[in-house]
């Protein structure tokens, strides 16, 4: 009697042994319910994308310094072109060829400028193709950019920095050469020296009104 029901318990384990096993453990995690969630179709809609107010730009040469950073101040060569080929101003024409220094990305630019130097290295040469809406509007900057007129630059990245560059200090003035010769003296036309003032004496006698 007891082997039977030793043999009843071991085939009723094997058998459900043998269901655990048939049915491979499912583990139902975040991303599982987060992509069910998701799952359903962007609507559809007719027609090609379209650009608004595209900026394109050419790498002229990848500079081999560290890579431009947001929100710095950039020191940075440049030449301005029509579209017509006209070159309505450069850094080399500047007095001294200076470049110029500004912080990017806080508007005091124009806007293909604020945008223009992302992903360039310091160094580096790109040409930037800027729509009149990223420039300077429907109304250009007469008569030097006529309306709605894209500009195309040369710029080069030569420094950024954290602070703004201190201002270049004037000359100090020059000393005065001192003569050699001694000062000449007045002519001698036989006039005397006047006599020393001497100082007025205070009139010690009291003074009376005289009675009309």
């Amino acid at each position: 009697m007891n082997f039977r029901l030793c043999s009843l318990a071991l085939i009723a384990a094997t058998a459900a042994s043998a269901q655990t096993t048939s049915k491979p453990v499912t583990h139902h995690t975040a991303a599982t319910h987060h992509t069910a969630a998701t799952a359903s179709k962007i609507p559809h809609v007719p027609g090609i994308p379209k650009t608004l107010y595209a900026l394109k730009y050419i790498d002229i040469s990848i500079g081999k310094g560290p890579l431009a950073e947001p929100q710095k101040w950039y020191t940075v060569h440049y030449t301005g072109w029509l579209p017509d080929g006209t070159k309505f101003d450069s850094s080399y024409d500047h007095p001294g060829k200076q470049p110029i220094t500004f912080p990017y990305g806080a508007h005091r630019v124009i806007y293909g400028w604020d945008t223009g130097f992302e992903g360039m290295h310091i160094g580096g040469k790109r040409r930037l193709f800027v729509p009149y809406q990223l420039a300077y509007g429907a109304e250009g900057r007469p008569p030097k950019i006529p309306a709605k007129s894209e500009l195309i630059f040369d710029v080069e990245l030569l420094a950024q920095s954290d602070t703004p560059p201190e201002a270049p200090r004037p000359p100090a003035p020059q000393p005065q050469p001192q003569s050699q010769t001694a000062p000449a003296t007045p002519a001698n036309n036989g006039a005397q020296p006047a006599p020393e003032a001497k100082p007025a004496t205070p009139d010690t006698q009291p003074k009376t009104a005289n009675p009309q």
